[in-house]
């Protein structure tokens, strides 16, 4: 009992920092699963329980539970109905035949409304691994491609923001040229006032997934309050000071699930979308390396979904990289679905029918963000949760279990496709204290 009421007292301290997730924001309802490990890993064999409780109002409800359990982001095997008493049932969910995640999706009908709930367990998960394999002339391919690049000399504008300056921090808007061609990435770059030559430390930070502006966080600025250079970049090579509603077009007419920009060119290696915008990290890393302020020694890379996944791709390909965080990395053992019962990473092409083809899967080793993760020496600090149905904990630990040089994890079970505010504050004193 005191174990539920710490869980309860915890859950609703909690409600504010979350919007629509396992405890929405100013809800009348809460549902609380506590797994019978603390940790929710299991081993491959082991069987797991979950204990699951409902409230309303904070008031324990009785009812009738329809659940199911399937491996992570695939079908249900298993259905079943309980009954709530007090509020309260333990559900077996069995065990997991082979290393991976185990999701408990649970539903509800009372007072004339349907809620909804799901945990996920993992089953020896140090030992998943990735289905993606690394073409013998990967690495070469990279490093030809940023050969090519080079060639085309570092231009770039400046240009003051006074929206995004303050009195400890000086934002300037940078359209950095890829090349000949005319292809163009913006990004804010965020200095502390009066930096001196030398003294900074250099951060990279690539976008999450979609054609949208870039919008600067607090926490942003606060590397640039902390004595760090800072690049926020977008992808696409739009103006960020474009209308929403233009955005909001763009997204609509170019993004959708057939022409979304994650498919467009991916039956060759050569044409495909994210080509330039691999390309474009090590072009931004020689933009901030350039600087007079940096320091000469410290530069890293941070991002969250499509932006760990690129966190981890630059770290792959660029040494000077020494620092990379990363949250729940997106295009992570993407064709992992082609093993029937096996799970894939954002952005689940097994949805598009059709799409595994032999072009297709042989662009995509490619571009997996596995292969980058095994070529990683920077020092890595990866956060993700189990209940992220966005970037699932399975393509998670896959990448997490090939990289190489030294890391630290923060694993958070509860987590859906978000980090707390404290997380990312954290994470910007993990770098300052990780500086050479």
């Amino acid at each position: 009992m005191r174990r539920l009421l710490l869980v309860l007292c915890w859950a609703w301290s909690m409600l504010p920092l979350f919007a629509v997730e396992n405890y929405p924001y100013r809800s009348d309802y809460l549902w609380v699963t506590v797994p019978d490990h603390p940790d929710w890993i299991y081993r491959v064999g082991e069987q797991a329980k979950v204990e699951v409780s409902f409230y309303k109002y904070g008031i324990p409800r009785d009812g009738v539970v329809e659940y199911s359990i399937g491996n992570d982001m695939l079908p249900s095997d298993v259905t079943g109905k309980v009954n709530l008493r007090n509020g309260r049932v333990v559900i077996p969910m069995g065990t997991g035949k082979t290393p991976g995640f185990r999701d408990l999706r649970l539903k509800m009908r009372l007072d004339g409304t349907t809620y909804e709930h799901h945990v996920k367990v993992g089953f020896s998960p140090d030992r998943i691994r990735p289905y993606t394999q690394e073409p013998a002339d990967f690495m070469s391919y990279w490093q030809k491609g940023i050969a090519e690049m080079r060639q085309f000399p570092l231009s770039y504008t400046r240009e003051y923001s006074k929206e995004y300056s303050t009195d400890k921090v000086d934002c300037y808007l940078i359209k950095l040229q890829l090349n000949r061609e005319g292809q163009s990435v913006y990004g804010y770059l965020l200095y502390p006032k009066q930096a001196k030559a030398g003294s900074c430390p250099v951060c990279l930070c690539p976008p999450g997934a979609g054609i949208k502006t870039i919008k600067l966080m607090d926490v942003q600025q606060y590397y640039a309050e902390q004595g760090m250079i800072r690049l926020a970049i977008e992808i696409h090579g739009l103006d960020p000071r474009l209308p929403a509603a233009t955005f909001d077009d763009m997204s609509r007419a170019f993004n959708g699930q057939g022409n979304g920009y994650l498919t467009h060119g991916i039956g060759d290696r050569d044409t495909y979308y994210m080509k330039r915008v691999y390309l474009a990290l090590v072009r931004c890393m020689d933009l901030l390396t350039s600087l007079p302020e940096w320091d000469g020694r410290n530069a890293a890379i941070q991002g969250g979904s499509q932006g760990g996944a690129l966190a981890l791709v630059g770290a792959g390909l660029d040494p000077r990289i020494n620092l990379c965080v990363v949250n729940h990395p997106a295009l992570s053992d993407m064709a992992g679905y082609v093993v029937p019962g096996r799970t894939g990473g954002y952005p689940h092409f097994n949805r598009i029918p059709g799409f595994f083809t032999v072009a297709n899967l042989k662009t995509m080793q490619y571009y997996d963000v596995v292969n980058f993760a095994r070529h990683v020496q920077a020092k890595v600090c990866m956060t993700w949760g189990f209940n992220d149905n966005v970037c699932p904990p399975t393509t998670s630990y896959a990448v997490w279990n090939v990289l190489n040089g030294p890391k630290e994890s923060l694993i958070t079970p509860i987590n859906e496709h978000w980090t707390s505010d404290v997380t990312n504050r954290d994470q910007t004193h993990w770098i300052m204290s990780h500086l050479k």
